[in-house]
């Protein structure tokens, strides 16, 4: 059995039948009470988020979790379709279940999280940065690099994100899913 000493970011936590990712947690010492140990958690199987508090401890229940690396194949009524790359075995999965959604690209890597209890999907997120191009923005001007304005563009995907203004159209730029911003641009 696990307790509160083993809590760790990222860990999948059940709690009254949900289950919830740690996001952060610390400990809270007093000179007279016993330790309590706290956690700010996000719902995985729902779109809470809630803050809990153990004594110091206190029996907690992970849950174990595979990631494995599936491929992004098309979106359709059934929702975002994945295919294993090893078993080739396809799964849909509901927006709400995918971590940035609006950078999916057809034939692009995402990580499906695997309930080992269960053997159920209950979640995928996307590599924390990706290469897409640009399909449109306005055009750059010389001598733009000096300042730390930036511009919208539209990027293969469909979605919008602020880029540096000596950015052009047709471009292949570096993206981070988990904030939508701007990294670099890339060399072909």
């Amino acid at each position: 059995m696990a307790n509160t000493s083993d809590i760790s970011r990222g860990m999948i936590l059940k709690l009254d039948g949900s289950l919830y990712s740690v996001v952060e947690f610390g400990e809270n010492k007093t000179a007279r009470a016993a330790a309590k140990v706290w956690a700010k958690l996000k719902g995985v199987d729902n779109a809470r988020t809630i803050e809990k508090t153990w004594n110091s401890g206190e029996t907690i229940f992970p849950v174990r979790v595979e990631k494995k690396a599936y491929q992004y194949l098309y979106k359709d009524e059934s929702g975002y379709n994945f295919m294993d790359n090893e078993t080739f075995e396809q799964i849909a999965l509901p927006e709400e279940m995918i971590d940035s959604p609006r950078f999916l690209k057809e034939g692009g890597e995402v990580f499906v999280f695997i309930n080992t209890e269960t053997e159920l999907p209950i979640g995928a997120e996307l590599p924390e940065k990706i290469t897409v191009l640009i399909t449109y923005c306005e055009p750059g001007v010389r001598g733009d690099t000096a300042t730390r304005a930036t511009k919208q563009a539209t990027i293969e995907t469909g979605a919008i994100v602020n880029v540096p203004l000596f950015v052009n159209e047709g471009e292949l730029i570096k993206i981070n899913t988990k904030t939508g911003d701007y990294v670099e641009r890339v060399k072909e």
